[in-house]
């Protein structure tokens, strides 16, 4: 079950959802521009999205996940891309929680902070005086046009060799720097959730001071309950394959009700079309209860200052796996339900079909992932440092 929210969480989602008519007025922009469009940045700035997750220590709300999930679950209703970046944007706070508190202030305390970027250890820091100088080139920049900080993952380099940690790893640390510091690379040309603006980018032996950084792998400087969830656990991005499928289902019933068929018959009075659409509330539904009760579970559990069980860690992958897989089953059946109206690029049910199928693709909730959950449940490590 859904937990309820607080009255500035209702607040929160209540100003998100009056946004929609904005953000699907400007969804065909966004598609062809391959970002986000500045109004939109603007309102969702203005709403105080990007600052979900920002700590109470930095001035923040610090919401909890379940309000995170709810925003970007709405926005992805209204448009995959929005729901994307806004979930993307909303890591800024779980990374200030990371830093030290000048460092954190400084990147993240103003009202106009976004983070983009990735953690994937592609590029290189070398240690220098006070700090790092780092080069290379990430993937997957979402927002990056409209960021304040960029964030890009590195293998530490002393006197040109990677620096080994206690256990003779490499170690890897995510830098962060400024925006305008990037080159960002326009390779964002794809199928689906073209609105989020994902281009490379790159930077050039870029000085960062040591307290610009962290180690994924060492716990936060803040512990409160939000910030202990493990942080490749991508807290609300439940919620895009949530609000995706919900908006197909939404599609369909409007569609059905004004929707000749040559019988002549409105495309409601079809039994297969009955017997879809109650199917799709029925597995929409189940797929949300029981997305929501996962994450609540693990709220609760942190919230008691609590450690997560194996099991636990386990069965909220499994969750975000199972979400994204159920969405994108009932979003292509929705659109075999439309028919011919489906196929046309003016259609919502065309965009609701890439982007979900590109959503899916994301490292996180691969089916794969189930493996790794399911040695957990069977006793066994996972063989994965991520869960």
């Amino acid at each position: 079950m859904e937990a309820p929210l607080d009255s500035a969480a209702k607040r929160l989602v209540d100003d998100v959802i009056a946004l929609a008519p904005l953000i699907r007025e400007s969804a065909e922009d966004m598609e062809a521009q391959r970002h986000l469009s500045e109004p939109v940045v603007a309102a969702l700035r203005q709403a105080g999205v990007f600052r979900m997750a920002t700590p109470r220590a930095y001035g923040g709300p610090e919401h909890e996940p379940t309000t995170q999930v709810r925003v970007v679950e709405e926005l992805s209703a209204a448009d995959g891309s929005v729901g994307w970046c806004a979930m993307i944007g909303v890591t800024s706070g779980f990374m200030s929680s990371r830093l030290e508190p000048a460092s954190a202030q400084r990147l993240f305390g103003g009202a106009d902070a976004l983070l983009a970027g990735q953690v994937a250890p592609l590029g290189k820091a070398e240690v220098v005086d006070g700090g790092y100088r780092v080069s290379g080139r990430w993937r997957f920049g979402s927002a990056s046009q409209h960021a304040t900080v960029m964030m890009g993952g590195c293998i530490v380099r002393e006197k040109g060799q990677p620096r080994r940690q206690a256990d003779g790893q490499a170690e890897m640390r995510v830098m962060l720097f400024s925006q305008a510091a990037c080159k960002i690379i326009d390779t964002w040309r794809t199928i689906g959730l073209r609105g989020t603006g994902s281009n490379d980018y790159t930077v050039d032996d870029l000085f960062v001071p040591f307290e610009d950084s962290f180690n994924l792998f060492e716990a936060p400087r803040l512990m409160t309950p939000l910030y202990r969830f493990p942080l490749l656990f991508l807290v609300n991005h439940a919620g895009i394959p949530l609000g995706i499928a919900r908006s197909a289902l939404a599609q369909v019933v409007t569609l059905a009700g004004n929707k000749v068929m040559t019988t002549r018959r409105l495309l409601r009075e079809e039994g297969q079309v009955q017997e879809a659409v109650a199917k799709a509330e029925a597995t929409l539904g189940a797929a949300r209860a029981y997305a929501y009760a996962t994450i609540d579970e693990v709220w609760q559990t942190l919230s008691r200052g609590e450690y997560l069980s194996p099991r636990q860690r386990s069965l909220f992958r499994i969750m975000m796996v199972y979400v994204h897989r159920v969405a994108k089953q009932l979003v292509a059946e929705m659109y075999d339900t439309a028919g011919t109206s489906a196929i046309f690029q003016t259609h919502p049910l065309d965009r609701h079909m890439r982007d979900i199928l590109v959503a899916c693709q994301h490292v996180a909730v691969q089916e794969k992932v189930y493996r790794p959950a399911g040695r957990m449940l069977l006793g066994l490590d996972p063989g994965d440092p991520f869960f």
